[in-house]
């Protein structure tokens, strides 16, 4: 074999263990950064995730108005629960002008979203047409994990009933409306 031919070899020999260590290499790192537990910002919520979800589904709320509040699965409605305290002031107003706002937000897809408020809604905040004030008989606070531990926590209820995110008191609306937002893509 001459020099020109052994140079040969060499070339296509380092070519091919290139492109292994870079096939290989980059699954490594892939398996490395998934069974560490690092995801994507774009695959986080911002929510509390509740694992596993609580079903609320047996839960028939009633309204202020003593109307029946049904799930109705079919119809895919997603729901925004805010627990409100009783005695509440200017937590549940600023509570209630950031649900607002995040419904709001939602524009051709609002109609999709129920914002269900435990108690009444306070008259300083406008108002979502999609509003609905339920009687806080605790049969659907019962179910809301962490709903009395003080302040305004608000959650996410999927269109089955099920409570899926809790949003601690003091939240970041902009962090509802994008984890909302991500859960209305879902058909």
């Amino acid at each position: 074999m001459n020099e020109t031919e052994t140079r040969k070899r060499n070339r296509n020999r380092t070519a091919l263990v290139l492109i292994a260590v870079m096939f290989f290499g980059s699954m490594a790192v892939a398996g490395l950064l998934r069974f560490s537990g690092w995801q994507p910002q774009g695959m986080k919520n911002h929510g509390e995730l509740l694992q596993p979800a609580v079903d609320a589904r047996t839960v028939v709320p009633r309204g202020l108005d003593g109307s029946e509040y049904r799930w109705m699965p079919e119809a895919r409605t997603w729901r925004i629960v805010v627990a409100a305290p009783a005695d509440c002031g200017a937590d549940c107003i600023e509570a209630a002008r950031q649900v607002e706002l995040v419904w709001e937000l939602f524009s051709k897809d609002a109609d999709r979203v129920h914002v269900l408020w435990l108690g009444r809604w306070p008259e300083a905040a406008k108002r979502p047409a999609t509003l609905f004030e339920i009687g806080d008989d605790d049969g659907l606070r019962g179910r809301l994990p962490q709903a009395d531990a003080g302040g305004v926590p608000v959650y996410v209820l999927d269109p089955n009933g099920f409570v899926v995110l809790r949003y601690a008191p003091g939240f970041d609306p902009g962090g509802l409306r994008k984890d909302m937002i991500k859960l209305l893509k879902l058909r």
